[in-house]
């Protein structure tokens, strides 16, 4: 397998679960803003802090749009320089399934399509304007069938471990920093009633599709300790932390097995073993505290590995 398909393959998995998760947090915070006690601010301000996008959302909007839920949600959905934003990912989406049209199965390469003639439609537009929760599901049903599809319909060989390794890596970074930015944020808020902290951390859960799963593993009481340690380190929840750097291990021992020496990929190896070890390491004697640190160390050492990859395995730097 060339260089070239596997990194247009790497980011294509990057894209479609960016897209997903772009649109899943924007439609959790239309319900929080109307359900929780939060002001504005505390409500759409982490949406662009998780999306690495404050300084550049400062820049061509003010500090004070931060607070302006229509700002938010149209720079995350349709600003053009936002790189990071649902119609860029889309569009980027679809130019790296075009880009490996010959790797792809049909049913995957006409969902990505589909969807990029969608949002650029007429039709899309006054979706978001009439129906903003179901132009959001919308996206999020698409890109979960794109997810689906990518298991059933193809080959389970380089191509597809290359697409998952970007799909569990961004998952790893997107569920590190949407748990970062929220429970700083929640944990802010000065004597909030209990029911109103507790839809709160359940709103953190739906962000990352885990409220279902954590209500079996928790029948009690809901608190900030038990989300953040469901998020780090289930590793039952496909969407947690550890999962996801479980996962991507097996993923890249798929493209280049432990044994195989001679073949480039040592330093991805030893840094994603090194993380995974790492994050278990921490479960014990973990305090609230530390969680900040912990998640920075996280979204920086999957930055880093995903670097490692695009020079060693795909060319790239």
């Amino acid at each position: 397998m060339i260089s070239r398909v596997a990194d247009h393959c790497f980011w294509f998995g990057r894209y479609l679960e960016r897209t997903e998760s772009t649109a899943r947090m924007l439609l959790v915070t239309q319900n929080l803003a109307l359900d929780g006690e939060l002001s504005a601010r505390q409500c759409w301000r982490p949406l662009i802090i998780v999306s690495g996008e404050e300084r550049s959302f400062v820049s061509s909007h003010g500090s004070d749009a931060m607070a302006d839920a229509e700002a938010v949600q149209g720079y995350l959905t349709w600003d053009e320089e936002n790189y990071s934003g649902i119609k860029r990912s889309i569009e980027f989406l679809r130019e790296n399934a075009r880009s490996i049209r010959e790797v792809i199965s049909l049913e995957v390469w006409e969902v990505a399509n589909e969807l990029h003639l969608w949002i650029n439609s007429p039709a899309a537009a006054a979706e978001y304007r009439n129906h903003r929760y179901g132009f959001f599901r919308h996206i999020r049903f698409v890109s979960q069938l794109c997810l689906g599809l990518l298991r059933s319909t193809m080959l389970h060989d380089a191509p597809l471990n290359f697409i998952w390794l970007g799909v569990l890596l961004e998952r790893v970074g997107q569920t590190a920093r949407t748990l970062d930015v929220h429970h700083h944020a929640f944990t802010e808020i000065e004597e909030a009633h209990q029911v109103v902290e507790t839809s709160l951390w359940l709103s953190l859960l739906r962000s990352c599709s885990g409220f279902e799963p954590f209500m079996k593993r928790h029948q009690g009481s809901v608190t900030g300790e038990a989300v953040a340690s469901f998020l780090i380190f289930e590793p039952r929840f496909p969407r947690s932390i550890r999962y996801g750097l479980h996962a991507a291990l097996w993923r890249f021992h798929e493209i280049r097995p432990p044994a195989e020496h001679a073949l480039p990929g040592a330093g991805t190896e030893e840094r994603l073993k090194e993380l995974e070890h790492w994050l278990r390491a921490q479960k014990a004697g973990l305090k609230p505290a530390g969680i900040h640190d912990l998640l920075t160390h996280v979204v920086d050492e999957t930055a880093g590995i995903c670097n490692v990859i695009r020079k060693e395995l795909l060319g790239v730097g």
